[in-house]
């Protein structure tokens, strides 16, 4: 086990004076070894560094060895642990079921979060985040990737049961992760959006690439990118000047060399480029170049990639399914996510209008605002205090 300590506490070894609070903060140990890849680790990136300005909570957070590299550099005054059990998945969920509350309770660790739809059971005042979709299970034919699924809504539901507050990413995470729970218990279910990073530096329309589509998310099949390539076959004939770049890490290899299949089948080579995973400053600037940001998913609770898109006042033309809808709201130019001529007469009319295009550019940037990393901190330390409320936060006397 090895901890990063907080600068002040660097100071108080060296002999400084502590500041003395009238009240105590709340101790708050962060669960983020699930977070390895995608939104995951978007949100603790963005949501840590507001966590450790606060005064009235104190925020350690646990973290497997191999995620150092993942979420290095740390911010300032953040306590950071990290850990060197077994990757293999039954020793790891033993591994956080059993040893994390026993470590945390000996931290006085008045509160566990876990940002992930499941988290140790048996952790005092344990706080859990729905943010994956288990509807994803209903789109896959392998017996395999089915079974991990429906563990994950079995261990959804019991820790749903078991955690003192819950927190869920959007309505739609709300409603659909918690089918069968009685509705007394959904009381304890709080809905917090995710934030985004907004910047003064964003492009205009009269800047934005005259043929460039493009849509952003790790490649599983829930992403619909096979209608996607389906409907750039419709949109070529006539429009042949677009262009369609796909970002995103090729997760679900089987489903990514269908796409790349379905490329060449349709003769598109020319037309749709798999750039994989980009930085965050290079896929910032394609935001703000794209004439139209797609965004095709079947499935989502919240979908990181919208409110990116929309900050960056990029027209979207996206699904009318799962959260989409909510997240997007009149800033989207919608769509049936199962046909592909609807997706391609959508973008269609996107592209040979410029007013529509303008208008909807215009409304992302203030549907946008609604969604801040702030806001989100603050909303999650609310539900976090409200799990330990009990507590006595009177400074200790020595």
């Amino acid at each position: 086990m090895i901890s990063f300590p907080y600068p002040s506490q660097v100071d108080d070894a060296q002999g400084a004076e502590p500041a003395v609070s009238p009240v105590r903060p709340i101790v708050i140990v962060i669960n983020g070894i699930h977070a390895k890849s995608g939104g995951g680790v978007t949100y603790l990136k963005k949501m840590l560094p507001l966590f450790v300005e606060r005064d009235d909570i104190k925020v350690h957070l646990f973290l497997h060895a191999s995620q150092i590299e993942t979420f290095y550099p740390f911010p300032d005054r953040a306590l950071v642990t990290t850990f060197n059990f077994s990757l293999n998945p039954i020793k790891s969920l033993f591994w956080e079921q059993f040893n994390l509350p026993l470590i945390a309770r000996a931290m006085g660790a008045d509160v566990v979060y876990s940002p992930a739809n499941f988290g140790p059971v048996f952790a005092r005042n344990h706080v859990a985040l729905l943010r994956n979709a288990i509807s994803v299970i209903r789109l896959t034919s392998s017996i395999k990737i089915a079974m991990y699924w429906g563990l994950l809504w079995f261990a959804t539901t019991v820790t749903f049961l078991s955690s003192k507050r819950v927190i869920a990413v959007s309505k739609y995470a709300s409603r659909t992760l918690t089918i069968g729970i009685p509705k007394v218990l959904k009381k304890k279910l709080s809905i917090i959006h995710h934030g985004v990073t907004h910047s003064e530096k964003y492009g205009t329309m009269s800047e934005r690439s005259p043929n460039l589509l493009l849509a952003v998310s790790d490649i599983y099949v829930q992403k619909n990118y096979i209608n996607l390539i389906k409907a750039m076959a419709i949109l070529v004939k006539k429009h042949p000047e677009l262009e369609l770049k796909i970002v995103g890490r090729k997760i679900d290899k089987p489903y990514t060399k269908n796409i790349e299949q379905l490329v060449e089948q349709y003769g598109l080579s020319a037309h749709i480029k798999l750039l994989g995973h980009m930085p965050h400053n290079d896929l910032t600037a394609l935001y703000q170049k794209c004439r139209i940001f797609v965004f095709p998913s079947l499935i989502e609770t919240f979908g990181n990639p919208l409110v990116e898109a929309m900050v960056a006042g990029a027209p979207i033309a996206c699904s009318n399914t799962s959260a989409m809808p909510e997240i997007v709201g009149e800033a989207g130019f919608t769509f049936n996510p199962l046909s592909p001529d609807s997706i391609s007469d959508a973008v269609s009319q996107m592209h040979i209008s410029d007013d529509l295009r303008a208008d909807l550019s215009r409304k992302a940037i203030v549907r946008a605002k609604n969604f801040t990393w702030e806001k989100c901190a603050d909303s999650t330390v609310k539900v976090l205090m409200s799990a330990v409320s009990h507590i006595d936060r009177r400074p200790e006397k020595f």
